[in-house]
């Protein structure tokens, strides 16, 4: 897939909030680990008063919620999607906060100057760009000397590999992405960052709903070939692998932190 092709592919997932919001939903409905990962991702910032601040693909914005404090803590607080409606949707989550700015780009080609911000942010959205290594050049283009890239995504042992063996899928029927992991992630901000250190966020998802589940996987790009299997086999093979009305799954996510 070209690289227009990639970005109009993903304009289109995100073109709304809705899918998203149910991927987020699911996971804070599911995961034994109730911190939660958008409030582990803001813990772990380090962000100084009069801070100007950076975030590209901030999706719903939700992981800002209850974290005013830190809001308050920025000098600017800029916030990007490479979509207009992402961002219709981030305007009203954030809605109380009136000091934060919304704006239209694309990590490959940013429309900001350089050394521009302290901090940039950049959280499970890597896999998603089509040129990684462009994106780490602009990254550091608009970063200070002294600042820092945060950026969160999730790992290659995670609960869609469990499920593709499950369901026996591979080749073509079971196209994960991994163009940006906690495994392989470190190699390309390297190109334009000298620090680069991962820590890793523990969790589990424990589903007792298996219709929930379904709903969910059905959903991912990763496993669409499960939409040729009848919802009823789909239930049977998911309920060979439950226990106590449960089915655990494993989860891999962490986050980059980059000088």
């Amino acid at each position: 897939m070209n690289r227009s092709n990639n970005i109009e592919c993903v304009k289109k997932q995100y073109a709304t909030s809705n899918n998203l919001s149910a991927r987020i939903n699911f996971h804070e409905k599911y995961s034994t680990n109730k911190q939660g990962f958008g409030n582990w991702i803001v813990s772990n910032y380090d962000i100084k008063e009069g801070a100007r601040v950076l975030e590209l693909g901030c999706g719903t914005g939700s992981t800002w919620l209850g974290h005013g404090d830190v809001i308050s803590k920025c000098g600017e607080l800029v916030l990007t999607d490479l979509t207009e409606g992402m961002l219709d949707t981030t305007r009203e989550t954030l809605r109380d906060f009136k000091e934060i700015e919304y704006k239209q780009a694309d990590i490959q080609n940013l429309p900001f100057e350089d050394n521009s911000f302290d901090v940039v942010i950049a959280n499970m959205m890597l896999y998603h760009v089509p040129d990684v290594y462009k994106a780490m050049k602009e990254v550091r283009r608009v970063l200070k000397d002294s600042g820092v890239f945060y950026c969160a995504t999730y790992g290659e042992h995670n609960f869609s590999d469990r499920l593709a063996e499950w369901f026996n899928l591979s080749g073509e029927k079971f196209t994960p992405n991994h163009n940006f992991t906690l495994q392989n992630g470190g190699e390309m901000i390297k190109s334009a960052f000298s620090e680069v250190k991962v820590i890793f966020y523990e969790d589990t998802l424990k589903v007792t709903d298996t219709e929930d589940l379904i709903d969910y996987l059905l959903s991912l790009l990763s496993l669409k070939s499960l939409n040729d299997i009848p919802r009823q086999r789909i239930k049977d093979i998911l309920a060979e692998h439950e226990t106590g009305g449960e089915i655990i799954l494993p989860k891999e996510y962490g986050m980059f932190i980059s000088k």
